[in-house]
């Protein structure tokens, strides 16, 4: 078929290797502008832009579709679908309906259940036990279109949001192939209206955790907002990131953060112990549990955080 892709970040790269390698005529596309990043702050294109350009496609990087040019651009390409993977601009109607068969949108999410920018992290911050990809056929209204294909999976009890970027995303493309193999044979399933949450983009404020919460809270925060951008307390007056987390099963008579006589990296918090699996000291890589604390010289009975 001819295609027209629109995604911007990581997560949708493999979708659109998968359209590709399974031999779609990939006629342009679409990303984010090149923003400013690294320490020099030059523009770098985005992971699908980048991609794209590697497989010799066209790249189109306008700001809005709002525009009638855009639109009548768009409408040329003459394609037979578009496939959007947390491509970052809302479509009008008139690039909806350009396409033959619309536009369908990868969702990271088992919808209604978490529409918006941040799926993957407030499922895990949530607790929900299990999240999934979806399939939808695209209008107007904020992932509100009808579900063509489903697929979900487990959260795990250490699972973070690295974990399941990865999963979803190749689940993803699985789907999206399956469901171009499948157009027009597909019966779209519109969503319920309850259960409707929304997943707010994440804000740098929300990075920012205190060990006094509960160890279930703390874990589920830490995990959801791994690897980016990364919970973290102030020890030494330098931020302490903490990149992994899961509850653990043993008693707790200490004042939170305090350092408990078990193995690896467990402190008390408000109601509980938290497991510590991975944290990253300022201006060093990630460690495990036993690097911390032999570098920190941590012994029990110590206070992480302060």
């Amino acid at each position: 078929m001819r295609v027209i892709f629109m995604g911007t970040p990581e997560f949708s790269v493999p979708v659109l290797n998968t359209l590709v390698d399974a031999g779609h005529d990939v006629v342009a596309v679409y990303s984010q502008p090149p923003r400013p990043a690294g320490r020099g702050k030059k523009d770098r294109p985005s992971p699908v832009q980048a991609r794209a350009e590697a497989l010799g496609i066209e790249v189109r990087t306008p700001v809005s579709l709002k525009g009638e040019d855009a639109q009548t651009a768009f409408a040329a390409l003459e394609a037979e679908i578009a496939v959007v993977v947390a491509y970052g601009l809302l479509l009008p109607q008139a690039v909806l309906d350009a396409p033959e068969h619309g536009c369908i949108n990868v969702h990271a999410s088992l919808l209604p259940r978490w529409r918006g920018a941040a799926p993957i992290h407030r499922a895990i911050m949530a607790g929900d036990p299990r999240t999934g990809v979806c399939i939808m056929q695209m209008e107007a209204g904020l992932d509100t279109g009808p579900v063509l294909l489903r697929e979900g999976t487990d959260i795990g009890p250490a699972d973070t949001t690295g974990d399941l970027h990865d999963r979803l995303s190749e689940m993803g493309a699985r789907l999206a192939a399956k469901a171009i193999a499948q157009i027009g044979r597909l019966s779209p399933m519109a969503q319920p209206t309850e259960g409707v949450t929304y997943a707010a983009k994440i804000d740098k404020s929300e990075a920012r955790v205190d060990l006094a919460w509960d160890a279930s809270t703390l874990a589920r925060h830490i995990n959801g907002l791994s690897p980016f951008p990364g919970s973290w307390i102030e020890r030494d007056g330098a931020r302490l990131k903490l990149l992994r987390a899961e509850v653990a099963e043993i008693d707790a008579d200490a004042a939170p953060g305090t350092l408990l006589d078990a193995p690896g990296l467990v402190v008390a918090t408000g109601q509980g112990a938290l497991r510590l699996l991975s944290v990253q000291p300022a201006g060093k890589p990630p460690q495990d549990p036993a690097a911390f604390r032999n570098g920190a010289r941590l012994s029990p009975g110590d206070v992480l955080d302060g």
